[in-house]
Order: structure tokens, then C-alpha cells, then sequence
């Protein structure tokens, strides 16, 4: 949204967010949403490179089409346990670091040329 339109919006006293100030969300609940969407995503981006189709994909993990599509686009009633095995089933790979693990990670060569991979980092930190 233009700044001068939001600026306008809140002196007319509207309140101006997203969805997930709409619906209250914490921190730790958009944390979670962004993860299961970034995972669907990286399904599809997996099977697309593997040239898998849903269905074909949905016989490597013993479930349908449509239940693929569902993975695909994170679904409420996919778990996180779906999209992994998803991704690691159309030919992804996961690799969970710590922040201090990644930054060593970074300066190596990836051994899986041709393969996708995404790398979620869980990093710990106080809070003030």
C-alpha cells in the first residue's frame, strides 16, 4: 500500500495490517504459517524439477492427486509431517541447521548438485 494511502487510512482512523494482524496472530503463529507456506511451495518446486506430475508423486507417497494438491497449497488440514515427507519424496532435501551450523555451512560446496534444497535455520534467542 502507498504510504501517503496508509498515512490517509490511520488519520481517518481506520487500523491498517495484514491478515494475520486481522486474525491476532502471535509471532510464534506467523512463524508457523510462513513456514508451511514456504514448505508448499518448496514441494511443488521439488516435484517440478524431478518432472513429476501430482499423481505420480501421490504414488511414491500413497495418496491421491487431490491430496497432493492440497500439500501444495498448505492446506489447514496438511501437517508439517505431510510437507516433509512430500519434499523429501518429490526429490528435496531437507537440512535443518543451527545459525552457527549454517554459517559454516555457507563457505562449503553443496555435494547435491541437481537437487533442491532449502534450509531452515532454527535459531534460539532471549527474549528482553
Amino acid at each position: 500500500m502507498e504510504t501517503n494511502k496508509r498515512k490517509a487510512l490511520v488519520a481517518a482512523g481506520w487500523a491498517v495490517g495484514d491478515a494475520a494482524d486481522f486474525l491476532e496472530m502471535s509471532e510464534a503463529e506467523r512463524q508457523l504459517l510462513d513456514a508451511r507456506t514456504q514448505m508448499a511451495a518448496a514441494v511443488r518446486e521439488a516435484r517440478v524439477i524431478s518432472n513429476l506430475s501430482q499423481k505420480e508423486l501421490g504414488k511414491r507417497l500413497k495418496t491421491s492427486q487431490p491430496r497432493i494438491a492440497k500439500i501444495e497449497r498448505a492446506a489447514p488440514d496438511v501437517s508439517l509431517d505431510q510437507l516433509i515427507r512430500a519434499f523429501v519424496a518429490a526429490g528435496g532435501r531437507l537440512d535443518v541447521q543451527s545459525k552457527s551450523d549454517s554459517q559454516k555451512s555457507a563457505k562449503r560446496k553443496s555435494k547435491t548438485a541437481g537437487k533442491v534444497t532449502k534450509r531452515f535455520i532454527l535459531e534460539a534467542s532471549a527474549s528482553k
